[in-house]
């Protein structure tokens, strides 16, 4: 058995939700709930993902009220507090400037590496891949006399496509 004392891991936690799958709740005998009590009272304290993020909170809040402290108190008074060395106030204004301009340099360049890695409207790529299929083709495996309820996923014909979108007169 386990030590009273051991340390809570992401790795023990799901390997409780592997061992043993839990009947419906009107169908659990004395054995079963006794044993689901034991490894609740087992496995406790709070997931890393909401410790990460509760730090992540913290942090941000405590970053931001140096950085409006930094910002807007005198020199005077930081001094007197025993503050003697802080950065230059050119830096309040310059590095979130810096920050948005990377910040939009990104995103620009993100959406200038899509453009070129699109094929052109005209190029066949467009059309045609590895994976296209037409309507006709049926698997081998299947023989004539099987049912097939739901036809097999394929491509449809740009031409047909045309002809139903821009013929409406008529359709196929």
């Amino acid at each position: 058995m386990e030590e009273a004392h051991s340390v809570n891991s992401p790795r023990r936690v799901l390997s409780f939700s592997k061992r043993k799958k839990q009947k419906p709740f009107g169908f659990q005998d004395s054995d079963s709930i006794r044993s689901s009590q034991l490894r609740a009272s087992q496995v406790q304290g709070p997931k890393p993902s909401e410790v990460y993020g509760f730090v992540g909170s913290i942090s941000t809040v405590v970053a931001t009220v140096i950085f409006l402290i930094w910002a807007y108190v005198p020199d005077k008074m930081l001094e007197s507090i025993g503050i003697h060395y802080y950065p230059s106030r050119y830096w309040v204004l310059a590095m979130p400037t810096y920050l948005m301009v990377t910040l939009l340099l990104g995103l620009a360049f993100y959406i200038g590496l899509n453009f070129i890695s699109t094929p052109h409207p005209t190029s066949l790529n467009t059309l045609f891949d590895e994976y296209s299929r037409e309507p006709g083709e049926i698997d081998s495996q299947m023989e004539e006399g099987d049912e097939r309820p739901i036809d097999p996923i394929s491509d449809i014909d740009i031409t047909r496509i045309n002809h139903l979108m821009f013929n409406s007169s008529d359709v196929m």
